[in-house]
């Protein structure tokens, strides 16, 4: 993740009153189009959506919780507690290493909001903390999903006062990128960089190393498709979530990110695919899909679908204004029977709607190439 980044076309809106964190970049560096400075750049917090007596349902979205870290865990446990209006947490993945922690994380979610959805996320997936001796990953998925069950945590899609609202179960691989690798440097392999293979066990036939995790994940949407396609003909509002990607647009270019090559365990074509047919090929105003996993906070309209992340993320992230810090959070995305303006400000989708995505380009980003060495 990026803490500073300057180019010719960039601006930085800095308004008094706001509270700022203040990033010192190591040094200039003339790269081209890059230019990074030995300067204080003001960071702005993202408005935070309050929790206020609205008349009519409330939608909130989150992802990444990571409640094993301590500083996450007492961020949950100061959320207020349900009152009587009708609020609708969508928490999309991550939520804990461990089981217990998973349960103990939702028993205190459903505290506080009528309404909790969940997809899981990699993970919630892990295995390596487990005191338990699960066969595999999969025999520790249907135990978090028996206890949602018993504590009222949705999982399958659902109607809440005409809007309907669609978990979408998802899994990433590595043929999701096709964009132009670095060339020149020794990047670290997949299986050394990614806990997933080492900490996750799956039965025979399903691998990381191809596309059978992606799409036995995505077939566990079928059982719903009726259910789906009914919301489909009667809701003119619908919501969908999952934890992975579904589109590379909504990750910075490789040349940007400290690990280039985590466009290959992030997202799922699959995912994009189901998402299109629940809005559409061309979406429409009221089409949304909340994601995770990246820990970048994104909003962004592409192709007629309004795309949203709103991480909690790691600690350490949160310290240095990463993703936003944690007062904004949960993210208020539908309220008054309509979809809540863009949050703000939202950095990487704030820079890529003013400067042009240009994959092709292959020159590390300075903050980037101080890590690397060339062949």
């Amino acid at each position: 993740m990026v803490l500073c980044l300057i180019t010719a076309s960039s601006t930085f809106n800095l308004q008094p009153g706001r509270s700022r964190y203040l990033h010192k970049c190591m040094r200039i560096q003339n790269c081209g189009r890059y230019l990074t400075k030995h300067v204080d750049i003001t960071r702005q917090k993202i408005i935070p959506s309050a929790r206020v007596d609205t008349v009519g349902l409330e939608v909130f979205v989150v992802s990444d919780l990571h409640t094993e870290y301590a500083e996450n865990m007492a961020w949950l446990k100061g959320l207020p507690k349900k009152g009587k209006k009708k609020e609708v947490l969508l928490v999309a993945g991550d939520v804990a290493e461990t089981y217990e922690k998973f349960v103990l994380t939702m028993s205190l979610l459903k505290a506080s909001f009528e309404h909790v959805f969940f997809v899981p996320g990699n993970h919630d997936l892990w295995l390596r903390r487990e005191k338990e001796n699960y066969i595999d990953s999969l025999q520790k998925l249907d135990k978090m999903l028996d206890a949602c069950q018993r504590l009222g945590v949705e999982t399958n899609p659902s109607v809440i006062d005409g809007l309907a609202i669609i978990p979408l179960f998802s899994w990433y691989h590595e043929s999701f990128d096709r964009e132009k690798d670095i060339p020149g440097i020794r990047i670290p392999s997949l299986e050394l960089a990614c806990k997933d293979f080492r900490a996750c066990k799956w039965p025979d036939g399903l691998t990381n190393g191809d596309n059978s995790l992606a799409t036995h994940f995505d077939a566990m949407n079928d059982k719903n498709k009726d259910i789906v396609q009914e919301m489909l003909a009667s809701c003119n509002q619908i919501i969908s979530f999952s934890h992975f990607i579904p589109r590379l647009e909504l990750c910075p270019e490789k040349r940007m990110l400290f690990y280039p090559n985590l466009p290959k365990m992030i997202g799922s074509d699959f995912l994009e695919a189901r998402i299109r047919y629940i809005h559409g090929a061309r979406g429409n105003t009221n089409a949304c899909h909340i994601f995770g996993h990246t820990h970048f906070c994104w909003d962004v309209l592409l192709d007629g679908i309004r795309y949203v992340q709103a991480p909690l993320a790691y600690p350490r992230e949160r310290k240095r204004r990463m993703n936003g810090g944690e007062d904004w959070l949960p993210f208020c995305i539908y309220s008054k029977g309509e979809l809540t303006e863009n949050m703000s400000p939202c950095y990487w989708s704030d820079y890529y709607a003013s400067n042009p995505r240009t994959p092709d380009v292959t020159e590390l980003a300075p903050w980037v190439a101080r890590f690397y060495r060339k062949l």
